[in-house]
């Protein structure tokens, strides 16, 4: 099992959003200014570039970041306290016009930004840390808010020191939006800022991650588990491999348990257990001679004969109709020549202890078969 710890995957952010969930939009939106306006989200005329309120300015500044869509620098003038922002070539890729997807017309799209929103990369932790805990440390159980609010602030509390942590309504705001983000069936709160456009706005909701059940306080919520209909075997298979590469980048395996169940994995991300992940990776596996399921001791695993962060984007890529050999296309090395900003120091935390690999709502553990 992964022994990483909380503070190593994750940058304490927390109620950024300005509880609006990521909207439909905002993302081509925002890179679509990026790319040319660094100081863009500093801008007084900034709502009417963008097309949306003061206050969603800095959600989609937000966004765009914690999906790793963005990169922060600091100004070329000392004396200013604004920071940068440059796109990058993920971003390029993505959400260019000439991109694999820029309008996420495509289901496999929102989870593979789901999946981006929750990773934590060598020069790029997880910056909403509140969803990496829920997802993580705290699966397939029930909650409401209430408890939910309570194993995050406990995560928090076992793994920074205390002048790290965040106030108690921030941890609830961030709850909210992810409830906003990702729940069907919600409640409308008259004192949530965007609560209804959120409920009619939101993308995530079509991935199926969330149900909820009751009302008022009471009201409990599940995250859903088992096979992902609308989720690609190509964007599982990326995920894999992404994974797989943050251990280590050269031709190896890694079990399909692992993959499953380690906090930070994508059985994590996606809510599939080791079954449903298996069967997904299987219908993709024959397509690729570089990948196989190999079987030791009882134990499978996924095999890759070359290196898994390369091996990732050729899968994602032959999935989205092999966008990097279209005409003009930049590679990652000419993308950061035109935008040097991306290259720069991450942010560090102060770390306590390590966290448990799993922490349950402290209500019923679902069955495994469910």
């Amino acid at each position: 099992m992964s022994d990483i710890r909380l503070a190593d995957v994750v940058d304490l952010y927390f109620s950024r959003h300005e509880t609006f969930a990521p909207r439909f939009g905002w993302l081509h939106k925002a890179y679509m200014q990026v790319k040319d306006v660094h100081d863009i989200f500093y801008l007084e005329d900034a709502p009417v570039r963008l097309g949306v309120g003061k206050n969603m300015v800095n959600a989609m500044r937000y966004w765009s970041r914690a999906f790793k869509l963005t990169k922060e620098y600091p100004h070329s003038d000392p004396s200013s306290r604004a920071l940068l922002a440059a796109p990058t070539w993920r971003a390029r890729w993505l959400l260019d016009e000439e991109g694999a997807d820029p309008y996420l017309e495509d289901t496999g799209s929102l989870w593979l930004l789901h999946w981006w929103l929750l990773s934590s990369e060598p020069e790029a932790k997880c910056q909403v840390p509140s969803w990496y805990i829920t997802f993580n440390l705290a699966a397939r159980s029930r909650a409401t808010a209430e408890e939910m609010e309570s194993v995050i602030r406990r995560n928090l509390r076992e793994n920074f020191d205390e002048e790290k942590l965040p106030a108690a309504e921030s941890i609830k705001r961030d709850v909210d939006c992810m409830i906003k983000m990702y729940a069907q069936e919600q409640e409308v709160n008259p004192l949530s800022p965007g609560s209804f456009e959120d409920q009619l706005m939101s993308p995530f909701k079509e991935l199926g991650l969330l149900e909820g059940q009751g009302r008022g306080k009471e009201r409990t919520w599940r995250f859903t588990s088992g096979t992902r209909s609308n989720l690609p075997a190509a964007i599982l298979v990326y995920a894999c491999l992404d994974y797989a590469s943050r251990f280590s980048n050269k031709a190896g395996q890694i079990t399909l348990a692992r993959l499953a169940s380690e906090a930070g994995s994508p059985g994590k991300a996606f809510r599939m257990k080791e079954p449903e992940l298996t069967k997904a990776i299987e219908a993709l596996v024959g397509a690729y001679p570089a990948l196989q399921i190999v079987e030791a001791l009882g134990q499978r695993s996924l095999a890759f004969a070359t290196p898994p962060q390369d091996l990732a984007w050729d899968v994602l890529d032959e999935y989205y109709g092999r966008v990097r050999e279209r005409d003009g296309f930049p590679t990652p090395q000419e993308w950061v020549r035109k935008y040097p900003g991306l290259v720069g120091a991450t942010i560090k935390s102060t770390r306590k202890t390590a966290p448990r690999q799993a922490e349950e709502f402290e209500l019923t553990e679902e069955s495994v078969g469910s």
